[in-house]
């Protein structure tokens, strides 16, 4: 249902941010959901990722969400529900190598925007949550798995394992090791019969 076919017109114009071109069109972005007028400032997608929209009431139809940058149609989603739609983004994608002008750029806002109305609606920054996706994620994996701290740390999104191991004695009071080896006791006692009965 991709309008693979874009007018060469309708792409120079997305590349240019030409606004002369604004009430002709919108665009989605696929790997976003998002949609946006031709002259926003946002990174340009890839051109296979782009379908074109007559109507903001048609790309809303097709599921994408307005660009809380260039605000297509007057139209803006409410700030709890744009953080939200960050944080499921982030939830599915935590693992990859993120940092606040990347995550900005995704969300169509900017990073100072961003920063500031993620921390009022979450408690906390997007690197923070982050941060906690990721360590919660390795103390389940430091609980299942035999991987090494090492490669649960790169498993997770850490490029570094001396920080990985220095973030989660920081957050979890314990070290990835020590995890594990509390982890594997609870789990052994668990399955141990109770002598009392």
């Amino acid at each position: 249902m991709v309008d693979s076919n874009i007018p060469n017109d309708y792409w120079k114009a997305i590349v240019d941010c030409d606004e002369a071109y604004d009430d002709h069109f919108l665009y989605g972005v696929m790997t976003t959901g998002i949609f946006c007028r031709p002259s926003c400032k946002s990174r340009v997608p890839n051109k296979e990722n782009v379908k074109i929209f007559k109507n903001a009431r048609m790309a809303l139809e097709a599921d994408f969400r307005p660009c809380k940058r260039c605000k297509p149609e007057g139209l803006n989603l409410p700030m709890e529900d744009w953080i939200e739609q960050i944080a499921e983004w982030l939830d599915q994608h935590f693992r990859e190598s993120l940092t606040l002008n990347r995550i900005a750029d995704i969300a169509h806002g900017s990073p100072y925007h961003l920063q500031r109305s993620f921390k009022r609606v979450k408690g906390m920054t997007p690197s923070e949550y982050v941060q906690r996706l990721r360590i919660e994620k390795a103390c389940s994996l430091l609980e299942s798995s035999e991987l090494t701290v090492a490669d649960i740390g790169l498993a997770v999104g850490f490029s570094s394992t001396p920080y990985f191991m220095t973030l989660f004695k920081m957050k979890m009071g314990i070290t990835p090791m020590g995890y594990r080896k509390d982890a594997t006791k609870m789990a052994t006692k668990e399955r141990e019969p109770d002598a009392n009965s």
